[in-house]
């Protein structure tokens, strides 16, 4: 095979079998992607089919395709790097972006030209290639409240069913995902410590989805909407409490299908937004007695009643 005159290969620590991709390392490739193609400058990406199963893997790069290897951003050590350079032997091959650790290790005096970011001694940082990295479109940000628990419902659990049926269908979806958990704590840094700090997060999400009660009842004096299941077979707490709220975004365990999930995902983040808001306005605006439409009045009373 002819090698092609000046083609460069991509490649990272999101190249390897053994590797990662980092939201940081895959900008960075952005950047460079950006720059080669205003110079018209022909290449490839070689990923990990860990992470990108339908691309091109370095197995399956031949190096005779190539003029040029570049390795971009993260730092320059260890074998699966060092292994490029005989992989590569004949290509060209540029670091750039990277940190340099040890100048004098193979994996770094491997390549004909190392541009780093930052490197022992006085030497000036540069600025990463993440952050020149073209401007992306936002994604919702998507909070995903579950519960793995509710034993007390016995046969009629389907828990474990909504759960993956729900996580699955989201590993689809072009989203922000966001794990959270409603149980507070006060010891570990991970978990909230108050429902105002819960509360905090709540607001600053774009739809909530959810089979918890108090995941659709937070969402929504959140002002977020939520695409809620109840776990239970034929229905419990929280298909109640959809309807003593009247949010429509709520299905059965028997209804998670993908049409159906869809349907209420672009509601939710359409006109749901617009409801979710007034179901807020509606929560907030709750007298402390009066006119609440929640169990309190019948707590007075039943208070009064004992005296």
């Amino acid at each position: 095979m002819t090698r092609s005159a000046r083609k460069v290969l991509l490649t990272g620590w999101f190249s390897f079998l053994h590797g990662e991709a980092t939201a940081g390392d895959v900008l960075a490739l952005h950047r460079v992607r950006a720059v080669l193609d205003h110079a018209g400058i022909p290449y490839d990406v070689a990923w990990s089919p860990g992470y990108r199963a339908d691309a091109l893997h370095l197995p399956e790069a031949a190096e005779s395709s190539y003029s040029y290897l570049v390795f971009l951003c993260g730092p320059l050590h260890g074998s699966q790097i060092e292994e490029l350079h005989t992989r590569f032997r004949s290509c060209v091959r540029i670091a750039v972006g990277t940190s340099v650790i040890d100048a004098s290790s193979p994996a770094v005096s491997g390549f004909h030209h190392v541009i780093p970011r930052d490197t022992p001694g006085d030497v000036p940082p540069v600025r990463d290639l993440a952050a020149g990295a073209p401007a992306v479109t936002a994604t919702p940000v998507v909070g995903v409240i579950l519960t793995h628990g509710q034993g007390e419902y016995g046969q009629a659990r389907r828990h474990d069913e909504v759960a993956a049926g729900l996580t699955r269908w989201l590993a689809s979806k072009d989203c922000a995902r966001l794990e959270l958990t409603t149980r507070l704590d006060t010891h570990d840094w991970r978990l909230c410590a108050t429902p105002e700090q819960f509360e905090s997060v709540v607001r600053r999400l774009d739809v909530v989805v959810t089979d918890r009660l108090h995941g659709l009842v937070v969402a929504l004096r959140s002002g977020v909407p939520a695409l809620a299941v109840d776990p239970v077979e034929g229905g419990a707490k929280l298909s109640a409490q959809a309807r003593a709220v009247d949010w429509p975004a709520t299905l059965g365990a028997g209804q998670l299908h993908p049409d159906e999930l869809e349907r209420w995902w672009r509601w939710c983040l359409t006109s749901g937004r617009a409801l979710a808001e007034q179901r807020r306005r509606e929560f907030l605006g709750t007298p402390a007695h009066g006119a609440a439409a929640d169990a309190t009045d019948a707590l007075l009373k039943a208070l009064s009643a004992a005296d």
